[in-house]
């Protein structure tokens, strides 16, 4: 049975008095500024020591280090290192799957209220930043989930079409759609969603959430954007750079071209750029930039550690170039 969920308060909780957290998961009020979605790492608590991933006071390894027994709950959060879990059968047909869920059914629960489509990692899977009346729709686990204020419901992930209707929305195959976004298909066929995949993603995201933020926070990203999870490419990302630097990094769950996940930079104006092509680091297909494969990142002890590196790296050739 699906909770109500307040990702601040809840990390506030293990913390307790004194203490104020900063966090990687979207968390009420809901938010009526540019971006209609809360930026968790730089919550601010008047007073508060301040105990966060990025720009805190301390930081969550230092705090669980003095403090073992909340290791397992901050480890869930990515708040600190996890390992990476191996990739389960069936992710390509079932990453399909969710990324339609998500294009057409849970975006646009929230562009009908805010004009805005962004999507964000939520422990257990996905979902939207709070909006309206403290609302967020978000896929936890096979469960699709609406909170509004303390209420909360719930249903089993079917088709797209039971989705909708449990929402109470239409599917609008126009309202999130991007250039990556895959086609509607059959709204009425089940979506065949299974709790390991979604798991496995839920790591995945998270992973690439935490990395970003970091990277984001470092003074080296010039005008970086916020940390979403775009409903037409399906992974979290952020935009880094001057006006002809600019690049996206992000963590896709995995493409035509890919079977499994990567993290990648993709330079938007190469040809602006002295970039030595011939250089192994420029290594993707489809698309100039760089591309850092799954099975890599899985056997890093520490994961994000290794994902930042990948990132700071490529920033640093940018800069050069």
């Amino acid at each position: 049975m699906a909770e109500a969920r307040n990702a601040a308060n809840e990390a506030d909780h293990q913390l307790g008095e004194g203490f104020a957290a900063r966090v990687l998961e979207p968390s009420p009020p809901a938010v009526v500024d540019e971006y209609f979605a809360d930026d968790p790492t730089r919550r601010a608590v008047a007073g508060a020591v301040h105990v966060g991933p990025v720009l805190s006071d301390k930081t969550w390894e230092a705090e669980v280090i003095e403090r073992p027994d909340i290791a397992d709950w901050a480890r869930q959060r990515w708040l600190i290192p996890s390992k990476l879990a191996a990739v389960p059968a069936g992710l390509s047909e079932q990453r399909e799957a969710l990324h339609r869920l998500a294009t057409y059914v849970v975006a646009p629960a929230r562009h009908q209220v805010t004009e805005k489509f962004g999507l964000r990692w939520t422990k257990g899977g996905f979902g939207t930043p709070f909006f309206g009346n403290d609302k967020q729709v978000r896929v936890e686990g096979t469960s699709l989930v609406v909170q509004e204020a303390s209420e909360v419901k719930s249903t089993e992930i079917t088709t797209l079409a039971a989705a909708a209707e449990f929402i109470g929305s239409q599917i609008d195959e126009q309202v999130a759609a991007e250039h990556d976004s895959p086609p509607v298909g059959d709204i009425n066929t089940d979506l065949g969603i299974t709790a390991d995949v979604v798991d496995f993603l839920d790591r995945w995201w998270g992973l690439g959430t935490a990395a970003l933020e970091q990277v984001r926070a470092e003074e080296s990203s010039i005008d970086p954007s916020r940390v979403q999870l775009w409903p037409g490419h399906f992974d979290p990302a952020i935009e880094v750079g001057d006006e002809d630097r600019r690049s996206s990094y992000g963590a896709s769950p995995g493409d035509a071209d890919s079977a499994e996940p990567y993290l990648y930079i993709s330079v938007w104006w190469p040809d602006k750029l002295n970039l030595d092509r011939s250089d192994d680091y420029w290594n993707a297909s489809g698309f100039v930039g760089a591309r850092l494969q799954y099975e890599e990142l899985a056997e890093a002890s520490n994961p994000i550690e290794r994902a930042v590196s990948f990132f700071r790296e490529g920033r640093k050739r940018l800069i050069e170039a």
